[in-house]
């Protein structure tokens, strides 16, 4: 993996991460557009660089986190990202098989896209609940809710915001639990990459820091992809909140039909002797927004 392409994914994913369009089919998208191939490298570093996703809510939010909070809170997002943890790890190698299939992905970018057209007429109705408000009864719920991402192409983001909205919760603060349960629930992933999956990274079997730390190369372009994604991601989680409070979600669900169907244009046509490289055969990719 070159530089350039390291960065492409980055800002792919810092942009995609926390927006309810699938990162996974817009990293799937853009290896196949960059004509990359998927070695055990590029999936994990396609995981690992949520981290610098992940700092980037922690960042946006820091006053949230470590002065306005109290431990009620911390404990709401430790019990609500469980159902994710356990339903991953026990579908592992199910959801790794649908990586094999973009068409599939791209036929649920699409379905997904379809559904997000409805969702503010659904739940038309403002919540009364305060902003920042989230009991744990209804934090584990929209933890079941995150569980359908395991199936990529649905986005954790739209799954966890519109069971946010099932709960009873407004717009703003669906979206920003939405961002604090995918803290845990990245963390989780990118550490199950970093340190407990075995790779195969040039005919050896490896953990992934070994493969980062296997030569400077791979350690600058695992720093270059995790700054370029702490600050695409900063900035589209500060963005997204007013642009979901003033427009709601058909836009993005007119954007999810487009893309799928562009998708499926581009991989029905390719010959059939040509695998398209899949995003990310793991776990952790079942929770990509």
């Amino acid at each position: 993996m070159s530089f350039l392409e390291a960065f492409i994914l980055a800002l792919v994913e810092g942009l995609t991460e926390f927006l309810p369009i699938s990162s996974t089919a817009h990293l799937l998208f853009t290896e196949n557009l960059l004509g990359m191939e998927s070695n055990d490298y590029v999936k994990m570093f396609t995981v690992s660089i949520q981290f610098g996703a992940i700092l980037a809510v922690v960042a946006a939010y820091w006053r949230r986190f470590f002065v306005e909070t109290s431990w009620s809170f911390y404990k709401v997002l430790a019990i609500s990202v469980i159902p994710a943890l356990v339903l991953g790890k026990l579908f592992d190698d199910k959801i790794e098989q649908v990586f094999e299939k973009p068409i599939i992905i791209a036929a649920i970018l699409i379905l997904g896209g379809i559904m997000l057209l409805f969702i503010d007429k659904i739940f038309s109705k403002e919540s009364e609940i305060p902003d920042g408000e989230v009991t744990l009864r209804k934090g584990v719920a929209v933890g079941f809710w995150q569980c359908l991402a395991m199936m990529p192409g649905v986005s954790r983001s739209a799954a966890s915001i519109v069971g946010g909205l099932q709960q009873g919760l407004n717009r703003k603060t669906a979206a920003e639990f939405s961002f604090f349960l995918a803290i845990p629930t990245m963390a989780a992933v990118t550490l199950y990459s970093l340190v407990l999956k075995d790779w195969n990274y040039q005919g050896e079997t490896m953990k992934g820091f070994e493969m980062v730390l296997s030569s400077q190369q791979n350690t600058l372009i695992f720093l270059l992809g995790n700054v370029a994604s702490f600050g695409v991601a900063f900035l589209a989680v500060k963005m997204f909140i007013r642009f979901l409070q003033k427009y709601g979600f058909k836009v993005w669900g007119i954007y999810r039909i487009l893309v799928g169907v562009v998708l499926l244009l581009v991989f029905l046509n390719q010959p059939k002797n040509q695998d398209p490289p899949s995003s990310n055969p793991t776990v952790s990719t079942s929770f990509r927004p």
